[in-house]
């Protein structure tokens, strides 16, 4: 017969209840000397930073050639450089954001790096730009002008085209020695360009009606509240007299650049075709076309521009390098402070220009649309 009792069940022994360990109570005096440590470091790195600023260039917002680092873009076995200053987007005199410096300060200092390093050869400004600011454009340009001066230096600049480099791209290539677009380069757009904007009508419409005390007649010239026919014609006149004055500067800027490449070069290259001025309406033109009319000297790649300034340079290799800004503390303390109060940006990839009224401009208004 069979056992019926089930076989006993193995419980585990009971757990024996564990007696807390005592934690020492521990006191804030580690932690207040952390931060102690850490809020001099601080101070000292913010007076370092400022006095660094005022040491370099007299005064806590300037920045030199002494704040850009060197990085090399492509290495070769030859000491000798080609350095890579870029053009890029709306040319502009606002300083960017996250930095205390805007384009113009910007690039002046990359050619100042270029030019008092003897192993620099030559430049190469990459531009690809639909234009922007007057000045800005001028204030470049004749930094371009100035670095090949044979009494700065006269090192070679060899400005090489990306998809766009139009009105005040191409104002500041056109200095350069020599000139490589690609047949695809939207370049061209040579005119002056001025925006405004009038609401009087939209002010009629809802009741509002501007009350305006001036010194003179022409004190509200470009008023956005002015009625349209109230407008006076010599402001007309006036206006356009300044667009047209500031036409011919970019005209002699292309015709004096152009001519100076072709002497220069020796021959080779493009000399300005007789009809040039036709085609400097405003009307954009491919680098094929510009290639024809002369506006510049090469078609090709950035390969081709960089065979370029090696032979204008009278060498055979050369390692090409950028010059880009070093952190500083009080421009991260700024990105903080701007994050913080709630200044955050949305970068979709399209770079607008915020144009201002009564502000002349290189600008080529065709891309923009």
């Amino acid at each position: 017969m069979e056992n019926q009792n089930p076989p006993p069940y193995d419980r585990p022994p009971p757990l024996m209840p564990l007696r807390p360990l005592s934690t020492p109570q521990r006191s804030g005096r580690g932690w207040m000397f952390t931060s102690l440590i850490l809020g001099v470091i601080l101070v000292i790195l913010l007076i370092g930073d400022f006095a660094g600023d005022l040491l370099k260039l007299g005064g806590p917002m300037g920045r030199g050639a002494d704040d850009l680092e060197e990085v090399i873009v492509k290495s070769s076995h030859s000491k000798n450089k080609i350095a890579i200053i870029e053009v890029n987007g709306i040319i502009t005199s606002q300083a960017w954001d996250g930095s205390d410096r805007n384009m113009v300060d910007l690039i002046s200092a990359q050619l100042d790096a270029a030019m008092i390093d003897p192993n620099v050869r030559a430049v190469l400004l990459k531009v690809d730009s639909p234009g922007g600011e007057v000045m800005a454009s001028d204030d470049i340009a004749r930094a371009v002008k100035k670095f090949q001066d044979p009494a700065e230096g006269g090192k070679p600049v060899v400005a090489v085209m990306g998809g766009v480099a139009a009105s005040g791209g191409y104002y500041v290539s056109a200095p350069a020695q020599w000139i490589v677009a690609n047949e695809m380069t939207i370049t061209g757009s040579i005119g002056v360009i001025m925006h405004s904007f009038n609401y009087r009508r939209l002010m009629d419409k809802v009741g509002l009606y501007p009350q305006v005390f001036k010194s003179g007649k022409l004190k509200d010239m470009l008023s956005g509240s002015k009625d349209p026919s109230d407008v006076e014609p010599e402001e007309k006149r006036i206006i356009q007299d300044m667009i047209n004055s500031t036409y011919e500067r970019f005209k002699n800027v292309v015709r004096t650049g152009r001519e100076r490449a072709w002497k220069m070069n020796q021959g080779e290259g493009r000399e300005l075709s007789d009809t040039w001025v036709q085609y400097a309406d405003g009307r954009v033109i491919t680098g094929e076309q510009a290639f024809e009319y002369g506006f510049v000297d090469e078609t090709g790649t950035f390969d081709a521009a960089v065979d370029r300034a090696l032979k204008l340079a009278g060498i055979s290799d050369a390692t090409l390098v950028e010059y880009r800004e070093t952190a500083r503390l009080f421009s991260f303390l700024n990105l903080l402070g701007e994050t913080r109060s709630g200044n955050l940006k949305l970068d979709l990839g399209l770079d607008f220009p915020r144009l201002q009224t009564g502000r002349l401009y290189f600008l080529s208004s065709t891309i923009l649309q």
